[in-house]
């Protein structure tokens, strides 16, 4: 899948659960309402400053950008890991 193509497919996306079905990243719907907003800005940010070439690229950009907004909930004091972040790798 060429870089147009990935683009047009994330363009074609009508809400964020689209994008994380077609990347594969599991997620809790709970989470998703509460913070839809701050996670597609924050998505669609990774995606301007790094055009995604492949699908790997695109899983890479929203998948940061699940974890970084599951991050921000945590208290920055404490040392603990991400709680219900399916797509966090920095357990």
């Amino acid at each position: 899948m060429s870089q147009i193509d990935i683009q047009k497919k994330i363009e074609s996306f009508t809400c964020i659960e689209e994008a994380l079905e077609y990347f594969d990243i599991g997620f809790d719907s709970q989470f998703i309402e509460e913070f839809r907003v701050p996670l597609v800005k924050r998505f669609n940010g990774y995606l301007l400053i790094t055009k995604p070439d492949d699908w790997f690229s695109a899983r890479r950009a929203l998948k940061n950008a699940y974890c970084y907004v599951q991050r921000s909930r945590l208290d920055r004091h404490t040392r603990s890991a991400c709680r219900g972040c399916t797509s966090c790798q920095r357990r």
